[in-house]
């Protein structure tokens, strides 16, 4: 674990001009810098850096963070990852804290085993261009599929020769363990017997999320059915089958910009789709498709789009794997091939404009693909349709977003000529059924309506004192350790009384009893509250650097600004008022108007109690409803005055 000061140090060093500035052309602008967004396509500059904070934020994708945050988002690293990017950006010496002997051996026999990956990488790359059985059968049939020179060496293919053991003889001359051979795979030990795992294959290495290299999958090139076509890596302590996909690590950052993944079979799908230049591509490597390999792309887009060979049975048969794509809330989408073709075949026989037309063209959301094929089957068949939509109501009850299952039983309710009500009717049944099955304590009757779709369309009422919360932070955030001069209510004096902004807001919020509706926002003035009774001095950067990512996100945001004021305005002798040289006026006029929102909140609740309140309560309610027009009338007239000169 990183020491927390190497940490501080990292942070304090790194200068996020300067890290940005290594990915994404800036260009200053004010106080600022701006450029184009890393993370989606634009043409408009809506990047903003501010230096003087050390933070960033796309003012069109909503993406912002601090240094650390901007790396993990562009590299796809880990925290970790992040900040030993930046603490060799800067030459700062990482010190770990002491590991336990279990965690130190781990570490090292991970480190070993990549190790070994790395070099039988290396071994196969070199056979595949240097030798004449790799040159004559592996990269004959390289060329033969049309994977290019620059696609081998970007996806750094190779072939594993024929005899028993080349690549252990080469392993354990150059000094590798015969353990981490075995361990990883290449290698199989059998009755004092050694000979490669791979021999006579084209080879295709798997990369981690960050590149590196943890298993193979490896293609015969007999025709010799006692031979399986395909050959994987064993389980490893770094190759973990149900988690990887191949081509992640080359797709993730496309992935990230075009906010989409192309999910396929096969490796050659993977590497002649790039070609096309659709790079935002991985493939599950011909196995059934896992909750880990679907929470791996969640992270970098919530939008999925499987294409499918022209295999009707194939296509059915993947149905499970595409519902669990729907239970993790991802958003998917289907490209069926004709039958005959897949996207290996289809890339290299049509121009990069056409296959990214078709994939453009052809997509369509998998609950109506679903619901067409199933169709084509039951046909005029009764009792088969009756089987289809309650097949299509369990897929759609697997979707946790009620507003998106909504959608999708009125899209259903046309296609399958079925009344909406019906189908909303069967729809609650599966989830009473699923919800008391996973929660036997919860009678079915009592599941809370909001899970439950609804054929009535009824209005979401918006918290109004949101936005005024919302500014409120802001003003905290921006301005909590400034202080500011306030006219003196208690003592008959022209004195004022000079308190930081953070102070006054949180003095005048709790005095009054006004709680933060918002949790977020009701985190961060709790944080505030506590810095004062502490006698803490205000840095923004603890909530830039928090350990909720919650609190970092919007701290970012409302840190920052779209616009930046030129100075060529006072260069031209105008004068432009920017809110710091009216904070008291901004601060104490913002406190009076959450004031008033909560309080005409509170005045809507207490009118709707008064409607159904029994008779023995009439009268207090009439009372605070009194009270509560009398505050809003002080709060008024206090909006209107000018507090200083």
């Amino acid at each position: 674990m990183i020491r927390r000061e190497i940490i501080d140090l990292i942070v304090d060093t790194a200068r996020i001009d300067e890290v940005v500035g290594d990915f994404v052309s800036i260009k200053k602008r004010g106080g600022n810098f701006i450029g184009l967004c890393p993370f989606h396509n634009e043409k408009t500059p809506s990047f903003n850096v501010n230096a003087a904070r050390n933070i960033y934020k796309c003012f069109g994708c909503g993406k912002g963070g601090d240094v650390v945050s901007f790396v993990m988002e562009h590299e796809q690293a880990s925290y970790p990852e992040a900040l030993r990017y930046l603490a060799g950006k800067y030459n700062i010496v990482i010190e770990e804290d002491d590991k336990s002997p279990e965690r130190t051996a781990e570490d090292q026999l991970r480190e070993s085993l990549f190790s070994v990956t790395s070099f039988a990488q290396k071994f196969f790359t070199e056979q595949l261009h240097e030798t004449d059985e790799g040159k004559s059968i592996g990269l004959s049939y390289f060329r033969e599929r049309e994977i290019s020179d620059h696609s081998v060496a970007k996806f750094q293919l190779g072939y594993s020769p024929e005899g028993w053991s080349n690549l252990t003889d080469a392993a354990i001359t150059s000094g590798y363990k015969k353990e981490f051979l075995e361990k990883t795979g290449v290698t199989i030990f059998k009755n004092e017997k050694q000979y490669d795992r791979f021999r006579g294959r084209v080879m295709f290495p798997i990369h981690s999320v960050s590149g590196k290299v943890i298993g193979f999958g490896a293609r015969t090139l007999r025709a010799d059915p006692k031979i399986p076509k395909y050959l994987n890596s064993p389980e490893s302590e770094i190759y973990h089958k149900s988690k990887v996909l191949y081509g992640i690590f080359f797709a993730k950052k496309t992935i990230v910009q075009k906010d989409e993944c192309y999910l396929v079979e096969g490796y050659t799908d993977v590497i002649s789709l790039h070609q096309s230049g659709i790079e935002n591509v991985v493939a599950s490597s011909g196995t059934a498709l896992t909750s880990d390999q679907i929470r791996l792309i969640s992270r970098y887009t919530k939008n999925v789009t499987v294409l499918f060979d022209g295999d009707p049975a194939g296509i059915k048969a993947s149905f499970r794997g595409i519902d669990l794509i729907l239970e993790q809330g991802l958003n998917v989408k289907i490209i069926a091939f004709e039958e005959g073709v897949d996207p290996d075949s289809y890339a290299r026989e049509h121009s990069n404009q056409e296959v990214q037309d078709f994939l453009q063209k052809k997509a369509v959301n998998f609950i109506k693909f679903k619901t067409s094929l199933l169709l084509e089957d039951v046909k005029n068949d009764p009792i088969g349709k009756t089987r289809l939509i309650r097949e299509i109501m369990r897929t759609i009850a697997l979707i946790p977003d009620n507003i998106a299952r909504s959608t999708y039983v009125k899209e259903c309710s046309t296609l399958l000529e079925i009344e909406e009500p019906i189908l909303i009717q069967e729809l609650n049944k599966i989830i009473r059924s699923k919800f008391k099955r996973d929660d036997l304590r919860i009678p079915a009757e009592q599941i809370p309506e909001d899970l439950l779709v609804s054929h009535k369309a009824e209005a979401v009422d918006e918290d109004y004192v949101y936005s005024h919360e919302k500014n409120i932070i802001r003003l905290l955030l921006n301005y909590g350790g400034i202080e500011i001069e306030l006219p003196n209510k208690i003592e008959e004096t022209d004195e004022h009384l000079v308190r930081e902004v953070r102070s006054v807001i949180v003095y005048e919020l709790v005095k009054d009893k006004i709680f933060m509706g918002d949790p977020i926002f009701r985190k961060i003035f709790e944080e505030a509250e506590k810095g004062i009774q502490s006698g803490t001095k205000y840095n923004v950067n603890d909530f830039i650097r928090h350990e909720d990512q919650e609190i970092r996100n919007i701290t970012t945001e409302l840190l920052s600004t779209q616009y930046n004021l030129s100075d060529n305005w006072r260069h031209k002798g105008i004068v432009v008022s920017i809110e710091k040289d009216v904070l008291p006026e901004s601060v104490i006029s913002s406190i009076i108007t959450l004031k008033m929102s909560s309080v005409e909140k509170m005045i809507t609740e207490n009118r709707e109690k008064i409607k159904s309140s029994e008779e023995s309560q009439l009268e207090y309610l009439i009372s605070t409803h009194q009270d509560l027009e009398k505050i809003k009338a002080e709060l008024a007239s206090e909006r209107g005055i000018v507090i200083l000169k």
